[in-house]
C-alpha cells in the first residue's frame, strides 16, 4: 500500500452524519469523538544485575556486557552503539528518573514492559520494580505490562552452529498464571498511573499459542482469561483490555505460529491485536543490509489488513530499527543463519523514522478504532538495535521526531 494514498480522517460534521446524530444543536456525545492518540515504547528490562543472570554468566553481568563488546561485522557496519547517558543501572530509580522525563518531554505516553514470569517465579522485574515504580517523576508516564512468555534461552551471546540451551521454558501452569495475574491486579493495577484502555487495564501476552499450549487447550486458556477478568471487576475496574502481540515469523528459539487466528482470538475473549517489532511481519530480501524503506513497506502492507485478518482492533506499530549481532558470537563468522546472525536494517535515521511515525498517525486517523494507539520498538533494545535512548551517533534524535508528530496530541498527559 502506498504511504501516500492516506488521508486525513472527516469533519465533524460527516462524523455526525456517519453516526446518525443530528446536528441541531445537540451534543456529541463524548464516547462517539475521535480518541487523542496514545503512543506506548516497549521497555526491554535487561540492564541491571539480576541473580538469574549472574548464575548463568557471572557476577554483575547485564546485557550491557554484549552491547559494549559489539564489533563491526562487515564494510561500514557501525558497532559498537554507545549510549549517549553511558551504562546506566535501570534499578536505580535515579536513573530512571532520568527515562521518565525523557520520554514523557517528546511525546511518549506509557512504557509497556517486557515481563517476565516463570513457574519457578518472576526474571528481571527490577527495572519495573526498583527503577520505575521508585521514580519520583513516575507519574509523568503510564505503565503497563506484556508477559513475555517465550522460552528464555542463552544467546548472550549466541553460537552460529550450536544450539542455545533452555535456561527458563516459558509454559506455565494454571497455578501459575493466576499468581502472575493475581500479582498484576495488587501490584500494578492498582497504581495510580496503570495504563486503561477505556478504564480497563491493559495486559499483552507475547506469545498466545504458547498460552493455549501450557494449558492444554483453547477451552482451559479461555477459561483462565475469564477468570482473571472476573478478578479485575471485583478489583474495581469495568473490565479488563487482553491485547495478543500477533506475528507470524519465527526469530527466537522455539517460538511458534499463530494459525486459525479469527477463532482462536474470539474464544480467548482478546480485546486487541497488536505487533511488538516490524521484523515479524516481514522478510529479509537481502544480507548483510535490508533497507529500512523495504522492511517498512513490508510491514506497511499487513497492517493494512491485520484488523480485518485478525476480526479484532489492530494497534499499529513503528520501529526505530534492527541490528541483533551484539547477540551473536563476535568471534564467529557472521553469515546468515538465523536469529541473530540476520541482516541489518540500514536508512533507518531519524527523519525517516519521523516519516513513519506520520504514516502511522495518517493510518490511525482513517482506521475505524476509537483508540488510537501506536506501539514503538522500543525505548532500549540496544542488543536488537532499535532503541529510542539517545545515543552518542544521533542523540535526541529520535524522540525529537516523536515530538514533532505527537508532542502536542498526546491523549494522556
Amino acid at each position: 500500500m502506498d504511504r501516500r494514498s492516506f488521508i486525513s480522517g472527516a469533519g465533524i460534521a460527516s462524523l455526525t452524519g456517519s453516526l446518525g446524530i443530528a446536528s441541531s444543536g445537540l451534543a456529541i456525545a463524548e464516547a462517539a469523538l475521535p480518541a487523542k492518540y496514545q503512543v506506548a515504547a516497549y521497555y526491554f528490562g535487561n540492564y541491571h544485575v539480576d541473580p538469574r543472570n549472574e548464575r548463568a554468566h557471572g557476577p554483575s553481568w547485564t546485557e550491557w556486557n554484549l552491547v559494549k563488546t559489539a564489533t563491526p561485522r562487515f564494510p561500514g557496519h557501525q558497532q559498537p552503539k554507545v549510549p549517549l547517558w553511558g551504562y546506566r543501572d535501570e534499578s536505580d530509580p535515579k536513573v530512571f528518573e532520568q527515562k521518565v522525563s525523557a520520554a514523557a518531554d517528546h511525546g511518549i505516553d506509557a512504557f509497556i514492559f517486557d515481563w517476565y514470569w516463570y513457574n519457578d517465579g518472576p526474571f528481571l522485574e527490577r527495572a519495573l520494580e526498583k527503577g520505575f515504580l521508585q521514580a519520583h517523576n513516575r507519574h509523568r508516564l503510564k505503565f503497563a505490562v506484556m508477559w513475555a512468555n517465550h522460552n528464555w534461552t542463552d544467546i548472550h551471546p549466541a553460537k552460529l552452529t550450536a544450539a542455545a540451551q533452555l535456561q527458563f521454558p516459558g509454559a506455565v501452569t494454571a497455578e501459575t498464571f493466576r499468581r502472575i495475574t493475581d500479582h498484576c491486579i495488587e501490584r500494578y493495577f492498582s497504581q495510580p498511573n496503570y495504563w486503561l484502555i477505556d478504564g480497563c487495564p491493559y495486559f499483552s501476552i507475547y506469545e498466545l499459542m504458547r498460552f493455549v499450549e501450557s494449558l492444554g487447550s483453547r477451552a482451559a486458556a479461555a477459561d483462565q482469561i475469564a477468570g482473571f477478568r472476573e478478578r479485575v471487576k471485583k478489583a474495581g475496574f469495568p473490565d479488563l483490555h487482553f491485547n495478543a502481540i500477533i506475528w507470524g515469523e519465527q526469530l527466537l528459539p522455539a517460538q511458534t505460529q499463530i494459525s486459525d487466528l479469527k477463532p482462536l482470538l474470539r474464544e480467548l475473549g482478546v480485546d486487541s491485536i497488536g505487533s511488538y517489532v516490524w521484523i515479524h511481519h516481514t522478510q529479509f530480501r537481502s544480507f548483510p543490509t535490508v533497507s529500512y524503506d523495504d522492511i517498512a513497506a513490508q510491514y506497511e502492507q499487513y497492517r493494512a489488513n491485520a484488523a480485518a485478518n485478525a476480526g479484532k482492533p489492530y494497534f499499529p506499530n513503528v520501529t526505530v530499527g534492527w541490528d541483533s549481532s551484539p547477540r551473536a558470537c563476535q568471534t564467529d563468522t557472521f553469515i546468515q543463519h538465523g536469529y541473530p546472525f540476520t541482516a541489518v536494517i540500514e536508512g533507518n535515521t531519524p527523519e525517516k523514522f519521523g516519516r513513519y511515525l506520520e504514516s502511522a498517525k495518517s493510518f490511525m486517523d482513517i482506521s475505524d478504532n476509537r483508540n488510537k494507539i501506536l506501539t514503538l520498538n522500543s525505548w532500549n533494545e540496544w542488543t536488537e538495535g532499535s532503541y529510542l535512548e539517545p545515543d552518542v551517533e544521533h542523540r535526541l534524535g529520535y524522540l525529537e521526531q516523536i515530538a514533532r508528530v505527537f508532542g502536542h496530541n498526546s491523549g494522556m498527559r
